[in-house]
């Protein structure tokens, strides 16, 4: 896919400078150094055990299941929460960790039992959406995972639709215990340092926290109201 072109920009925000009163700005702005930073402090003193167990307890607060395993037993776990969220169909991301993971192995047998398990494709286009949203199950990993507030932050990008994760039933996120941080602090550093690097950035940031729920009427909590309404978190010790 070709970058769009952009017409009369120079054009547009010097009438937008002269409209401010102002002089356009055509140098580069430097970011301002503040001479506190609380958001750093939060969660810096803890290891990543440590991160895990606030995590774990953060989940149980947003009715969130969270099951912690080593890798070699990441497929039986793997296997017993799909039967646990009633398996029937799934929908995935096109992900190389599936198969990093062995993960694969346990879809293709899923599979072969005769369970709808289906590959998110970057060229199928609305038909994904339609799989989507009727799969029982939504399963992708998680690429930042913060402690503080038990949420998976998800990169959409070709082959990584955001429905997989909003759109079925029940959703799974798999997460290596390496991407636990703190808190949106770290998260929004990294997404930085990536496109400062060169990276192009995802087409879409999802921070997830749990299964959907409103609590808009009467301060009263409802969990399903525009997505998943159960939501398992599978952690991996990957180091």
């Amino acid at each position: 896919m070709s970058r769009g072109t952009i017409y009369n920009k120079d054009t547009f925000l010097t009438n937008v400078a002269n409209q401010l009163g102002r002089k356009r700005q055509t140098s580069s702005v430097s970011l301002p150094k503040w001479k506190k930073s609380p958001q750093y402090d939060v969660f810096s003193e803890l290891s990543e055990d440590a991160l895990l167990d606030e995590f774990v307890k953060q989940c149980e607060a947003i009715h969130t299941e969270v099951i912690v395993t080593e890798m070699k037993e990441i497929q039986k776990v793997c296997e017993q929460v799909i039967h646990d969220l009633g398996g029937e169909s799934l929908v995935y991301w096109e992900d190389p960790r599936f198969i990093k993971y062995g993960i694969d192995n346990v879809l293709e047998k899923k599979r072969e039992t005769g369970m709808d398990i289906y590959e998110w494709s970057s060229t199928k286009g609305t038909f994904n959406i339609e799989k989507a949203e009727r799969a029982n199950i939504g399963l992708t990993f998680s690429d930042v995972t913060l402690a503080e507030s038990g949420t998976v932050v998800l990169f959409s990008d070709k082959g990584k639709g955001r429905s997989v994760s909003l759109l079925p039933k029940t959703y799974m996120a798999i997460i290596p215990k390496s991407t636990l941080v703190p808190r949106m602090t770290q998260a929004t550093d990294i997404i930085h340092e990536r496109i400062k690097a060169g990276e192009k950035p995802p087409s879409c940031i999802n921070f997830i926290s749990g299964p959907s729920n409103s609590a808009d009427i009467e301060l009263r909590l409802v969990v399903g109201v525009h997505g998943p309404v159960r939501v398992t978190y599978v952690v991996i010790e990957d180091e």
